[in-house]
């Protein structure tokens, strides 16, 4: 099993960008965030698949750790 963090990026005209950290170059879109979700799903898999093609190794984030910080604006 294989662990990923999804960043959304909620666009201006609607809908919402994803990437994936881990995987370089993994990015896709959906009109809604459960759109969105399963597409990232789908590209991560992709992804996966073609790393395995070509006998790469598997990166994923099981070891991250991920925070965030909250700054006041001055």
């Amino acid at each position: 099993m294989y662990t990923y963090k999804i960043h959304l990026h909620q666009e201006e005209e609607g809908g919402f960008t994803v990437t994936v950290p881990a995987l370089p170059g993994c990015i896709t879109y959906g009109t809604d965030l459960n759109e969105a979700k399963s597409m990232a799903r789908e590209a991560i898999e992709l992804y996966i698949e073609e790393l395995k093609e070509r006998g790469e190794p598997i990166p994923d984030d099981s070891n991250t750790l991920e925070y965030s910080i909250n700054l006041a604006s001055e």
